[in-house]
């Protein structure tokens, strides 16, 4: 099994999800893992030391400042000698200490101190768990490598409640707990991953925009392989209608202005991949009032300007460069001529090359046709689907990668 003989540090939260700890245990065990237990002060209240010590049949650790153990740095021992940190449950006030690195008692301190992968399931009133300071907490921590399962959809502990916020049930831990590990010896583990997508709307007036039919599908897919293959993910994403990813920090912007400065804020990262429809023009005056017809037939004057490259930006960097550059062409004429004039033209290490004629289908559609072009030739890949699309890409970056040495 993949996690027979695995070491599994679980901090259980202090929530009423606390109880689903003691079958996550059995569970981790009967596959063959060694579990250790840390406790915070208000998961106590909820289950005992004694009945989570008495599954995991080791000692449970509940105190930051215990002198048997604190005399070794024992927080920083229990944090390295572990495969993967599972938080389950994981409470709001849980992820907010992890978001922004407060370290006040000894599952916080451990959590700090990590450097192997963290997963956590969240559980939480479903009001809490959609307030804006917890999505920060949320975005931030999945920009920062840590992996989520969780939370389902239901009842609550309070009478009458429902929603989004109950901690997943311990099998579905185990086996995020199966691809935490697996992720975790990846081939882009350790690595840092930058992904544009989707389109940009760059406003004409308070009502209207210029936009592409850009849906997002293959940006998305890329930043959900890539975190698959073990990558921390940063998804700099234009307005959509799709989910984002799992396990990937997601940046929204809405103008080709906006998506540059979420780039240039995200560098440095190891591999960049500009996979968004960028629109080319904005408007250089827009209109703070919608714009009106004059009764004259005649459509207003509009100036445009042109809209900052952002591959050519990434791809010319004289300083924090990443190792890999990808663009895309998205072209309806002479497809590998232009592939090839934007490879040199742009600084770019790899071009995806698409035929988005309209017959295609693949603005907004479900699969792809590209090629791949490089200083060292094109390669044609079969008509795939946008999900097989981004992990042969995925694995075309990590071999380069490899065969660097990077």
């Amino acid at each position: 099994m993949m996690i027979a003989g695995r070491r599994i540090l679980l901090v259980i939260g202090g929530g009423i999800a606390a109880y689903k700890s003691l079958e996550l245990i059995r569970r981790l065990r009967e596959r063959g893992a060694t579990v250790r237990a840390v406790m915070t002060p208000a998961a106590c209240q909820f289950i005992t030391p004694l009945s989570v010590g008495a599954l995991t049949a080791d000692r449970v650790f509940t105190d930051l400042f215990d002198r048997e153990d604190e005399h070794d740095v024992g927080h920083i021992r229990l944090a390295r000698e572990a495969d993967l940190i599972v938080a389950a449950p994981a409470t709001a006030d849980l992820l907010a200490k992890m978001a922004n690195g407060l370290a006040n008692d000894l599952a916080s301190t451990i959590l700090l101190a990590a450097k192997v992968p963290v997963l956590v399931a969240p559980a939480m009133n479903p009001a809490m768990w959609q307030h804006p300071a917890t999505r920060r907490n949320v975005a931030q921590l999945a920009g920062d490598g840590v992996a989520f399962v969780g939370p389902n959809s239901g009842a609550m502990a309070e009478a009458g409640e429902a929603g989004e916020g109950r901690m997943a049930e311990p099998l579905e831990i185990v086996a995020a707990i199966e691809r935490r590990l697996s992720v975790a010896s990846g081939p882009l583990a350790g690595k840092s991953v930058l992904i544009t997508s989707g389109p940009t709307h760059e406003p004409i007036d308070p009502v209207r925009y210029i936009a592409n039919r850009s849906s997002g599908k293959q940006g998305h897919a890329i930043a959900a392989a890539a975190a698959r293959a073990g990558a921390r993910v940063t998804l700099v994403s234009g307005p959509v209608t799709i989910p984002d990813p799992a396990g990937v920090r997601v940046l929204r912007v809405e103008t080709a202005r906006e998506m540059l400065q979420a780039v240039e804020a995200a560098l440095p990262a190891d591999v960049a991949i500009m996979a968004a429809a960028v629109a080319d023009w904005r408007v250089a005056s827009g209109s703070g009032q919608k714009i009106k017809k004059d009764g004259s037939g005649k459509p207003p004057a509009l100036s445009l300007a042109e809209n900052p490259d952002i591959l050519a930006t990434v791809g010319t960097l004289a300083e924090g460069r990443p190792c890999l550059v990808v663009g895309f062409a998205a072209e309806t004429q002479n497809l590998i001529d232009n592939a090839r004039a934007k490879l040199q033209r742009k600084g770019a290490d790899f071009i995806v090359a698409n035929d988005v004629s309209p017959e295609t289908g693949v603005m907004g559609g479900d699969a792809n046709t590209v090629r791949l072009v490089s200083r060292d030739g094109v390669e044609d890949w079969p008509t795939l689907s946008k999900e097989d699309v981004a992990e042969r890409l995925v694995a075309v970056i990590a071999a380069k990668l490899a065969d660097s040495g990077e």
